[in-house]
């Protein structure tokens, strides 16, 4: 009795074995069914893998060698590479007589892979077709950003195919499986994308070397690196770079993914030094950041010279210091108040976010995709307009302030307005262009006459304020083309530019007087401007400015301030009337 349930027993074991010995071959030999409805078709656990310590096996080799421990293809799968070590990927596909219509392809979504190459069997030989970054682009069965190898497919049979990959760092892009129909649709919305992105970062560059060309600012010129390393490295790591600019020369092509992030990273560092003025702030800390922006250039030097392996462990640790360096610069400056810091936080974080993505990928932590392979470009495209606003809002303080110094000797500081040397300059050419022209212009001086009452009834600082305040109120009241100066501490001067009417000259010394006593906003009722002004017609008053302006001051100093009057015109009633026919209307 014993002996026949440790029969049945052992019948049940062996049944459980020979099941789960079938379900696994099964499952190592998955068909991929070529659906166009389903697109794209990722190989996933329909493909097994082996890496090849020693990487010189051939596809004789592998094919006819038994013990080849394959393994079944995860779902996120992540295999550490290095030179002198391959990836071997099995797969069977079936395509029935729909799918066997449209061309085929096994889709690499990697730019940054030294090298794939399929394996199709024709009779007894087989035959290879290769793309990557060791080749040029012209030699790609497909130029395409990435490997795109074509699949020789008969409608309703079975066709295994091999994939060797050889790479540098970790391969981790998911093998798809697309149409020729459904591939030109992805990559026309693709380009899209990337137009979008290069056009922003080509319009940025330019007129960051605009900017550094005309007004000689150093920050745009670092701008300007920035912008064109920051494009560079993402033509490199998107495949633009191979496809447009350098497919032949596969040298290169192999070394941009690892030279040009470190030289964008320097540009980036000394760029925001430049912008918050750390040298003015810390030059400990302007040390210490220049001294890192600077590393860029041996680490550069470096990872030409080195070997291919050694290439990313210098360029990562780099580019990883680069990151928390940047953000905290910003946050350091922003912290002692620096005006554009906040623009540049604004604008760096989406970076920052957006290249620990393809960093992770790089160092095998994650997966390629499509977030791990265009996520810095949306974050600079992000940057881009934000750094640019931000820029020109600093080089026009810049400019104001240049102006500023410049124009000190024609400008009166405290109010903007223009000052007496520049006031009798305009008086001159006014004068000749009056007589010239036959028209009739207006000079006035306008007095301030309160001031000293001001300060007795609020303080020194009101009374100083309110000229500052009337010089506001007489540039309110004059045209554009008119001409406002400040000729002393309590005088200013008005040049009316001709052609006048003569109800345009009788109306303009009352506004003025008008516009003067108004109260002011958050001020009390009694701090107000008590003005007198004096008028002279033009060139009816005389022609030399000399002495228009003497009997003007003449004209103020006869009356009495504390008088009722306000206006005085130095011509007589009779002369306001027009006299040249040309002033009439």
């Amino acid at each position: 009795m014993r002996h026949a349930r440790a029969s049945q027993f052992a019948a049940v074991l062996l049944g459980l074995a020979a099941w789960l010995f079938a379900s696994l071959s099964w499952g190592a030999t998955t068909t991929v069914m070529l659906d166009p409805a389903q697109q794209p078709q990722r190989l996933l656990g329909a493909g097994e893998f082996w890496l090849d310590p020693s990487g010189d096996s051939t596809i004789a080799q592998v094919t006819q060698d038994k013990g080849v421990p394959w393994k079944t293809i995860s779902a996120s799968e992540i295999f550490l590479l290095q030179r002198g070590r391959s990836l071997w990927i099995r797969f069977t596909v079936r395509a029935d007589a729909r799918a066997a219509s449209d061309r085929w392809y096994l889709e690499v979504p990697s730019a940054a892979v030294d090298k794939v190459t399929l394996f199709t069997q024709a009779g007894k030989d087989w035959r290879t077709s290769s793309a990557g970054d060791l080749l040029p682009v012209s030699q790609w069965p497909v130029p395409h950003r990435h490997p795109l190898l074509p699949l020789a497919l008969t409608a309703g049979a079975d066709q295994t195919f091999y994939v060797k990959v050889q790479n540098t760092t970790s391969f981790s892009a998911p093998l798809h499986f697309v149409s020729e129909s459904f591939q030109s649709l992805g990559e026309q919305q693709i380009a899209l994308m990337l137009g979008i992105y290069f056009g922003l970062a080509a319009l940025a560059f330019v007129m960051a070397v605009h900017g550094a060309v005309t007004l000689k600012d150093l920050g745009f010129a670092l701008y300007a690196l920035t912008v064109l390393s920051m494009t560079l490295t993402q033509a490199a790591l998107t495949g633009i770079g191979a496809l447009h600019l350098w497919g032949e020369f596969p040298w290169w092509n192999d070394m941009s993914p690892f030279v040009l992030p470190v030289i964008a990273g320097g540009c980036m560092l000394g760029f925001i030094s430049e912008v918050v003025s750390l040298g003015e702030r810390s030059a400990l800390m302007q040390k210490l950041v220049n001294g890192l922006a600077l590393l860029a250039i041996p680490l550069t030097v470096a990872i030409l010279l080195t070997d291919p392996s050694t290439r990313f462990r210098l360029m990562l640790p780099y580019v990883l210091a680069i990151i928390p360096s940047v953000v905290g610069v910003m946050l350091w400056a922003l912290r002692r108040g620096d005006r554009y810091a906040p623009w540049l936080l604004a604008g760096n974080i989406p970076v920052a976010v957006g290249a620990l993505f393809p960093v992770a990928r790089t160092a095998g932590m994650l997966p390629a995709s499509f977030l791990t392979t265009y996520s810095m470009q949306f974050g600079l495209a992000l940057e881009l307009p934000i750094l640019m606003v931000m820029l020109l809002r600093r080089s026009q303080q810049r400019r104001d302030y240049i102006r500023r110094v410049k124009g000190l000797d024609r400008i009166d500081p405290a109010t903007g307005l223009l000052n007496a040397a520049v006031f009798h300059e305009r008086l001159v050419r006014l004068i000749a262009r009056s007589v010239r022209l036959k028209f009739r212009s207006a000079i006035l001086l306008v007095d301030i006459t309160n001031l000293e009452q001001i300060r007795k009834d609020f303080d020194r600082q009101a009374a100083q304020e309110l000229p500052l305040r009337v010089a506001g109120r007489l540039l309110s009241a004059a045209r554009e083309i008119d001409s406002v100066a400040r000729l002393s501490d309590h005088r200013f001067g008005i040049l009316l530019e001709g052609p006048l009417k003569a109800d345009e000259v009788a109306e303009a010394a009352p506004r003025i007087v008008a516009r003067c006593l108004m109260p002011f906003r958050n001020r009390p009722l009694g701090w107000s401007a008590q003005v007198r002004v004096a008028q002279a017609l033009i060139p009816m008053d005389g022609t030399d400015p000399e002495q228009l302006i003497a009997q003007l001051e003449a004209l103020l100093a006869s009356h009495p301030q504390d008088g009722k009057r306000a206006v005085f015109n130095l011509s007589r009633p009779q002369a306001i009337a027009p006299r040249f026919p040309a002033a009439t209307s």
